[in-house]
């Protein structure tokens, strides 16, 4: 198992440039990642400081392009649409928030992270109308600002961050974090799926 995700992180790594941008669509949509790219930026950055700002750029263009494409089905499908990606209570109670102070909740959660619902607020905020430029120009500024500071930091830990990476302990970690995006995501579609199913059902 060890040797499987050496591998496979070793196969993210040298994805480049396009790591952070593959990771921030895939953490913007339906999937479970939580902090996968912001662990991704600390590794690549580890390695290599003067690509900090490129890492960070891709990241954020790969988190707006895939709030885009979760807006594009959100607003789509409407406040009956959005319900199905979630529970009532926490539609109720997230359209209520998002309905006052939308702007601000789309900040907060380009900035926060896990376990704050940054993907559902995206989704109800799009489909009660809230402007698109203005949501995808959000979006880019928080992740550019987060993702910046996640790099500074990792500049600031230095080779400690790759001594780090080479330990079992790391490596156990790792194996749990990929079981939990995958238990996570399954969980997440299969919800959406089921919630899909019985709104024609009630209907």
């Amino acid at each position: 198992m060890s040797d499987f995700i050496r591998h496979l992180l070793t196969f993210i790594l040298h994805l480049g440039l396009f790591g952070p941008l593959v990771l921030g669509v895939l953490d913007s949509s339906f999937l479970f990642m939580p902090l996968g790219n912001d662990l991704l930026i600390v590794a690549l950055t580890a390695q290599n400081h003067a690509k900090l700002p490129a890492y960070v750029a891709m990241a954020a263009c790969g988190s707006t392009l895939g709030v885009y494409l979760l807006d594009l089905l959100a607003r789509k499908g409407g406040e009956e649409g959005a319900q199905k990606m979630m529970s009532k209570r926490r539609f109720d109670f997230l359209r209520k928030k998002v309905s006052e102070r939308a702007g601000w909740m789309i900040v907060i959660g380009g900035l926060a992270p896990p376990p704050f619902p940054f993907t559902l607020v995206v989704a109800v905020a799009s489909a009660l109308g809230y402007p698109r430029h203005r949501l995808l120009a959000l979006v880019c500024v928080t992740r550019i600002v987060r993702f910046t500071l996640v790099g500074l930091l990792a500049i600031w830990l230095g080779h400690r961050v790759l001594r780090m990476a080479e330990t079992p302990a790391f490596l156990w970690s790792m194996v749990g974090f990929i079981l939990l995006c995958a238990l996570g995501s399954g969980i997440s579609i299969a919800s959406w799926i089921r919630r899909s199913r019985a709104a024609p059902a009630k209907a």
